[in-house]
């Protein structure tokens, strides 16, 4: 059974930093792709960032680009995102989620965690 686990979550204040982390079990993932996703409050889940689990490819919203950073740890079966300048705006409940394609699109995404809330202060 797959199963992810996600930590990291918390309150900071604008331009502080935070690291997520994904704990991933029940798969042999190096055939799969890791994706992040949030959902602020009244609106839809989109997607943050995604990579192969080799780490040879990753893909970023562009609203994220240049300040968040995907990336794994074969050894410890885990998933980080870390996201540096954090702005208001990035306030929401952040899920990971694994897949067979680097896509943005969660409907590709078959397994999901239960999500971490990240809360920004101005």
């Amino acid at each position: 059974q797959v199963q992810l686990v996600e930590s990291g979550g918390g309150l900071v204040q604008a331009g502080d930093s935070l690291r997520l982390s994904c704990a991933a079990s029940g798969r042999t993932f190096s055939n799969y792709v890791m994706g992040w996703f949030r959902q602020a409050p009244g609106k839809e889940r989109e997607f943050v960032a995604a990579i192969t689990w080799a780490g040879g490819s990753a893909n970023y919203a562009d609203y994220v680009k240049g300040r968040f950073t995907i990336s794994t740890d074969n050894a410890k079966r885990t998933v980080y995102l870390q996201m540096n300048s954090l702005k208001p705006e990035d306030t929401a409940v952040y899920y990971c989620a694994t897949g067979s394609h680097l896509t943005p699109r969660e409907r590709l995404y078959d397994y999901w965690g239960q999500g971490t809330q990240v809360t920004v202060s101005s």
